[in-house]
């Protein structure tokens, strides 16, 4: 078991050095330089990933020391962890608050989102102030993942990391919520996690739609092209005097409309022969009474007049 966990450790620390969650920023908190390594010489602090895996453990304790996970409240203000937070909220079972903060969450009762929580999750200190003074208030305990240059007041667990990079973000929301899960025995050797760490990173939605848009360029648009190639024959050029009908009124029979001159210098303004011949006058409709007979006009024909 214990050449498992350092197995466990080893990777787990690796995973977070591909991700750049040691690398810290040009500026240091005094409450956090026992967390930090050296300093490169471009003045870039750099985070002991060992203590950050040990801090991510007892995290995980005191998560799973609370029996219902929706006394826990996980927030990110910072957009690059928002995708995190709701994961987080989807495989541990905490409350997730993404975005902006609404002052008196945590503090006014007559609110609608009011919540009493027993434990606050914060991805950034300095961007999540709004709850952490409000947790204070309340006598919540915070957990946070802290940069080098994050302040610590009203933290009571302080996890060294990468705050800033969506992909550092990502690995340590995936880690603890994995630790969680295990502590708690839905995850084990033998019934390993199967959910994979891109689901936690930030994706841009332009991103995201570009992606999309290729995606379905690829692969709808050659299905589209060969069912309309298959669908419609090639149709002949107008020009093209080889793809003429053969066969039209004269191969069915030999029909010739009336009235339309043939080739052969027929005159067009002629009338033609045997055509149609003037339209004679309506009769009267035997039975029925000439409508005009009244006015003392001839019969069938309308008053001229006054007669």
């Amino acid at each position: 078991h214990t050449v498992a966990m350092a197995s466990q450790k080893e990777l787990d620390i690796q995973l977070m050095l591909a991700a750049g969650a040691h690398l810290g920023t040009k500026n240091c908190n005094h409450a956090m330089e026992r967390y930090v390594w050296r300093r490169r010489p471009d003045g870039i602090f750099v985070l002991n990933l060992g203590q950050t895996w040990e801090k991510l453990m007892l995290a995980a304790r005191v998560i799973v020391a609370i029996e219902n996970p929706k006394d826990i409240v996980v927030c990110s203000a910072r957009p690059y962890g928002q995708r995190a937070v709701m994961k987080f909220g989807q495989y541990v079972g905490p409350k997730a608050l993404a975005g902006r903060h609404t002052p008196g969450t945590f503090t006014n009762q007559s609110g609608k989102d009011f919540c009493e929580p027993r434990l606050l999750v914060v991805t950034d200190p300095r961007t999540d102030h709004q709850p952490i003074n409000e947790s204070s208030y309340m006598n919540v305990p915070v957990i946070a993942f802290c940069d080098t240059d994050s302040p610590l007041e009203f933290v009571d667990i302080a996890i060294p990391a990468n705050n800033k990079g969506k992909h550092s973000i990502g690995v340590l929301y995936y880690l603890l919520s994995r630790m969680v899960l295990q502590m708690r025995g839905t995850v084990t050797a033998s019934n390993p996690w199967d959910v994979m760490v891109d689901l936690y990173f930030y994706r841009d939605p332009e991103e995201a739609k570009e992606q999309e848009e290729a995606q379905n360029a690829l692969t709808g648009g050659d299905a589209a092209g060969a069912a309309y190639g298959q669908a419609e024959p090639a149709q002949p050029e107008w020009g093209d005097a080889a793809a003429a009908p053969t066969g039209g009124f004269e191969a069915a029979g030999g029909f010739v409309p009336a009235g339309v001159p043939q080739a052969g210098g027929d005159n067009w303004g002629a009338p033609a022969a045997g055509g149609w011949d003037p339209a004679a006058p309506p009769g009267p409709v035997p039975g029925i009474a000439d409508p005009y007979a009244g006015y003392g006009g001839q019969p069938g024909m309308p008053p001229q007049g006054y007669n």
